[in-house]
């Protein structure tokens, strides 16, 4: 990775011994509109719970809507 691009990515945090550490920002996860559209399908089927089709698709439950 670009060094410049690194430092943009991180940034230092002081906890409470005063001790710096980097912590690096999460990237978010993009799903494609015919990801979101089985997600759909499958919530509206109404077979399966909220929890077993977030984790059969691999998003959080709050994203699944009936």
């Amino acid at each position: 990775m670009d060094p410049e691009i690194r430092t943009i990515l991180q940034f230092k945090m002081v906890d409470c011994d005063n001790q710096e550490r980097v912590v690096s920002e999460k990237k978010r996860k993009i799903f494609t509109c015919t990801q979101k559209a089985k997600v759909a399908l499958e919530a509206m089927k109404g077979t399966k719970t909220v929890n077993e089709i977030a984790q059969e698709f691999g998003v959080h439950p709050t994203q699944v809507n009936q």
